[in-house]
């Protein structure tokens, strides 16, 4: 078997419907098995998966284990020498996985690669956030910082908070610190799985970490059309103002961020986050959406 294709679906019966239909549809001349790790859908995904796609093999966990450890199940059953992490909210416009698998076998450098991905695109063939430099620990405590400032101001004085657009990227470097997990083409090895202590983010950015500290590399490669369909937060009205900061996508982000700091080192800057978050999620309009989180938040090695 050359690829294993695990994906990580949590009711998104829809999109994983396109997924799947693009990956039989475009990945040809290669020996391939996709694998779905269903964290306890129940908008019909599995029923859905069954039927339509019999030849997918679908493990159900019957609970939201996470995304690292829903990938980690597949992973263990997985009969691929590579491993192609894939989202549920992409869509392969070509032969991208063959195209990762014969850059790899291909390579002069085969034994220092790590991990491979493409240029995501969005839904209008825009180049988006593909992968990036490991979070700096000062850099994390200073945008932490402002961004709860904002929020705060915000809230204090009734200020209506604009949606801002995503960042289009014109240009990202072959070589990178990280990839992102939405396309993460890996060996299939010890080193593919993740850290089960994310929950949700930050699990992709630290695994490869990890490669860069056994002096493997991370590489963009071109070929690959893949396009993500980054998902909105879901925003909601809490005091009558607009705040995208107490969502459980926007929790779980910022609980993995200070984990990362903290398991990559950086505990210092970990505390200092970790107070400033604290000290946000107990502001009375904000405290009910937080408090089951603040034991997390506290004990964030769990």
């Amino acid at each position: 078997m050359d690829v294993s294709v695990i994906i990580v679906n949590y009711n998104t019966c829809v999109l994983t419907r396109n997924c799947l239909n693009s990956i039989y549809q475009q990945t040809k001349d290669i020996d391939f098995e996709v694998i779905v790790s269903d964290n306890g859908s129940k908008d019909g995904s599995i029923e859905m998966i069954k039927k339509e796609f019999p030849q997918v093999i679908l493990i159900e966990n019957n609970a939201n284990l996470g995304f690292g450890a829903a990938n980690n199940r597949g992973l263990k059953i997985a009969k691929g020498k590579y491993i192609f992490y894939l989202n549920s909210d992409t869509v392969l416009l070509n032969n991208a996985i063959k195209f990762f698998f014969d850059y790899w076998e291909q390579s002069q450098e085969k034994d220092q690669i790590g991990a491979l991905g493409a240029k995501l695109l969005n839904d209008k063939g825009e180049i988006i956030h593909s992968g990036g430099k490991f979070p700096k620990a000062w850099k994390e405590v200073f945008f932490l910082s402002a961004r709860l400032l904002i929020t705060y101001i915000v809230w204090m004085f009734g200020i209506k908070k604009r949606r801002t657009k995503k960042k289009l990227v014109s240009e990202i470097s072959d070589n990178v610190d990280y990839i992102t997990g939405a396309d993460l083409f890996v060996k299939n090895n010890k080193y593919a799985f993740f850290d089960e202590r994310f929950f949700l983010y930050y699990e992709e950015t630290y695994l490869q970490l990890q490669l860069n500290h056994i002096g493997l590399k991370r590489i963009i490669i071109k070929g690959p059309k893949i396009i993500h369909l980054e998902g909105e937060s879901n925003s909601q009205k809490i005091c009558g103002v607009l705040s995208d900061y107490v969502t459980f996508s926007a929790i779980q982000f910022e609980i993995s961020r200070i984990k990362y700091q903290e398991f990559s080192g950086a505990t210092f800057s970990a505390k200092i986050m970790k107070r400033l978050l604290y000290a946000f999620w107990s502001i009375p309009c904000f405290k009910q959406a937080t408090e089951k989180y603040k034991l997390i938040l506290l004990d964030n090695k769990k």
